[in-house]
């Protein structure tokens, strides 16, 4: 299974290069496969590769989603130890 995730971008290094924030994490990404990127936009990232732009109301529906996620699991791991 593939996984690409929404990722904001924070810094502009090169143009093959930004820094990238990864739910607090920084990370530097290439940015090669998409034009025309300013800070604050969004993009898809697969592998620490930026495929395209993302509009910002859908990565922030996803990133929600992921979060809603995590705390299932975490809420289910409690659960596993009792």
């Amino acid at each position: 299974m593939c996984l690409a995730v929404p990722v904001q971008i924070e810094a502009l290094v090169d143009e093959q290069t930004a820094t990238a924030n990864l739910g607090g994490v920084r990370k530097n990404i290439n940015i090669a496969l998409v034009d025309d990127l300013q800070v604050g936009d969004y993009v898809i990232l697969h592998v620490g590769v930026a495929l395209k732009k993302l509009d910002q109301e859908e990565a922030e529906k996803t990133l929600a989603l992921f979060g809603e996620l995590e705390s299932l699991e975490k809420l289910q791991a409690r659960e596993n130890m009792s």
